[in-house]
């Protein structure tokens, strides 16, 4: 297994090429991060977004044509990547697969679970595989992701937030859509205050 990561973009959103078994699933393609993808793959088979933002979804309709495979989606962020809800002038793509929520998808014998976190976008998720958390914009290495843009749910977060720590017997490496790495273990610990943060914003 091998991970490559690079952040793409003004929002230096993390692209991830997870690489298992001769197979390479890309995570989150951003802002132009065609070239660096298609260098840097030799068998692709899916892309998976962890939500709708533009800054996650940027290429994929770009990678889609060009690597000619298919686009994993939670299901409740499906419309941002069809509508451009936000203007930026993202290229619309379309969702092969439309995730339901808290469900494992299998890939080319690879399985992938979609745990439902929203607040951020309506279909916020992790894409879960083996131990390792593809995180988005659900949590960061000490802080999570915002809950005051439009789409976005002060209350789905907060109910989101309670969720996460369920997960408290299962240390998972957290690897987020912005900065670096973390893990599960690690943002737990701060689960209670920015439920707080939240609920007084």
């Amino acid at each position: 297994m091998q991970i490559k990561v690079k952040p793409m973009g003004a929002y230096q959103t993390n692209c991830y090429i997870l690489s298992v078994d001769n197979k390479d699933y890309i995570i989150d393609p951003g802002i132009d991060a065609t070239p660096w993808v298609k260098a840097n793959v030799k068998n692709p088979v899916a892309i998976l977004n962890t939500h709708g933002h533009f800054d996650h979804v940027w290429s994929n309709a770009k990678l889609k044509e060009e690597l000619k495979i298919p686009i994993y989606c939670p299901k409740d962020d499906n419309f941002m990547l069809k509508n451009d809800p936000f203007g930026y002038g993202v290229e619309p793509s379309i969702a092969d697969y439309k995730v339901e929520p808290d469900t494992i998808v299998e890939i080319e014998d690879i399985k992938f679970k979609f745990h439902h976190f929203p607040g951020h976008t309506p279909g916020c998720s992790v894409i879960e595989f083996r131990d390792i958390w593809f995180s988005g914009d659900f949590l960061f290495n000490g802080s999570i992701g915002r809950w005051d843009f439009k789409y976005s749910s002060k209350d789905d977060m907060i109910k989101s937030l309670k969720k996460v720590k369920k997960f408290n017997k299962q240390n998972k490496k957290v690897l987020p859509g912005h900065d670096r790495e973390t893990t599960l273990f690690k943002e737990l610990k701060h689960i209670d205050y920015w439920i707080n943060i939240v609920k007084n914003s």
